[in-house]
């Protein structure tokens, strides 16, 4: 991959390696946003989870709590491949490509955070073995997976964005990375671990996911801008061919979540049922397609009053002011149109 000086558009092919003059601050600004908002797993108490699993809950809700755990354990490295393999190569504005670094920094402090939580939840290592293959072994997971790996794959022999097609090839993995395996799976996950802190239950995997949550609002704001530029600089791009495609693929990713759902609540659990679940998917499906600049299709509300909570909006939308809760101190000032 060659060189180049900043180029026309943020997806021409090359490595820019030039910050000054910057052209895309909205990205720098998100960094510097990211690196203020550091956590570590360590700061998560579970001292009363273990107590939760084996004495409050009934057997369905520790199945859920165990399919969760297993998709956990590798959901968030399937993110973090394609960051790596097909993201930080092709958008080309290095300092996206910063944000894309802290990013997977994130991404490895997820997997150790899920790591924690299973020799936490799961003390037997034959079970924790079992937990990990789940991608291979337990049907609903697979299908989730196999979902992520097409579209990640899709692009993984694309060397240059030299084409219209690959371009449009590669809006859509950004577009499945942000709306459906962020935006969907994760959200949907986040909604089960709400439900329990709604009952009482699991405090300390909750206020982990707090800070999870507001780390994949994050990625999401920014996979978001990502495409928000591309439509500025290539409109012809968002065609209705474009349109199509992202509804078949969010119609998609709705349907693997939802045999999940029927899978984690296969016991049967009060307040919660899988017809909700899935309203709850259209609904957070209805807003991605909004971001995105196109219409609702589901017109869908939100079944879970448990989600509407102070701090989970908090968090949903932090990135849209400061937050002063677990912040690191951040100095100086940055000057995007200075010279060198």
């Amino acid at each position: 991959m060659s060189v180049v000086t900043r180029p026309a558009r943020i997806l021409d092919p090359g490595m820019c390696l030039t910050l000054r003059p910057m052209a895309y601050p909205a990205f720098f600004e998100m960094y510097r946003g990211a690196v203020k908002n550091t956590w570590t797993v360590e700061e998560v108490d579970f001292s009363t989870d273990v107590a939760d699993l084996r004495s409050k809950m009934s057997p369905a809700e520790r199945h859920l709590v165990q399919r969760l755990v297993a998709f956990f354990a590798t959901g968030d490295s399937i993110v973090s491949n394609n960051l790596v393999l097909n993201l930080y190569k092709h958008i080309n504005a290095p300092e996206a490509r910063m944000y894309l670094s802290r990013q997977l920094y994130e991404e490895s402090l997820h997997v150790q955070f899920y790591l924690t939580l299973l020799d936490t939840y799961v003390p037997d290592p034959e079970e924790r073995h079992r937990a990990f293959a789940a991608v291979e072994s337990i049907p609903s997971i697979k299908k989730k997976a196999e979902f992520c790996f097409r579209w990640i794959d899709s692009i993984d022999r694309l060397d240059a964005l030299d084409t219209q097609a690959k371009r449009r090839q590669f809006l859509l993995n950004l577009v499945c990375f942000a709306a459906c395996i962020e935006g969907l799976f994760f959200f949907a996950a986040f909604a089960y671990v709400y439900f329990l802190r709604s009952r009482g239950l699991l405090h300390g995997l909750a206020g982990g996911t707090n800070w999870v949550f507001r780390d994949e609002s994050a990625h999401m704001a920014f996979a978001f801008e990502v495409v928000e530029t591309v439509r500025r600089e290539e409109p012809e791009l968002f065609d209705a061919s474009f349109d199509h495609d992202v509804r078949v693929m969010m119609q998609e990713a709705i349907d693997c979540e939802s045999a999940f759902a029927e899978d984690l609540l296969a016991g049967g659990i009060a307040g919660l049922s899988v017809l909700e679940v899935r309203q709850y998917l259209e609904f957070i499906a209805d807003q991605r397609l909004t971001t995105l600049g196109l219409t609702k299709q589901y017109g869908a509300k939100n079944p879970f009053p448990f989600m509407d909570l102070q701090d989970v909006q908090e968090l949903a939308n932090f990135f849209e002011r400061r937050v002063s809760a677990y912040q690191v101190g951040v100095t100086g000032e940055v000057a995007f149109d200075a010279a060198f």
